[in-house]
């Protein structure tokens, strides 16, 4: 139904990556479990902050993202001047 992935970003944040969910199973909370679970998992591996990256034509992710208490962030490495890149971030709760 839906998948994602998180790879070591610095000595503090993971970044979330592979964010997909199939379009017959969206809108019911698959990527809200996959993202919560995945921030789970930076907690648990002793990391306090997760940091993703998405695209400007994607409006939906950037909406999920935000209710989920992600905040925008300046584009970082590979993103930085990338005009369609949307960057955030978010402290990861004990």
């Amino acid at each position: 139904m839906g998948c994602g992935a998180i790879k070591v970003f610095d000595e503090e944040a993971m970044e979330v990556k592979r964010m997909f969910v199939q379009p017959a199973h969206r809108g019911q909370g698959v990527a809200w479990a996959v993202l919560t679970e995945l921030e789970r998992w930076t907690r648990a591996l002793g990391y306090v902050a997760c940091v993703l990256e998405t695209g400007k034509k994607q409006p939906e992710a950037i909406r999920l993202y935000q209710k989920c208490g992600y905040a925008l962030t300046p584009n970082y490495g590979q993103y930085v001047g990338v005009d369609n890149s949307v960057c955030m971030r978010k402290m990861v709760p004990a």
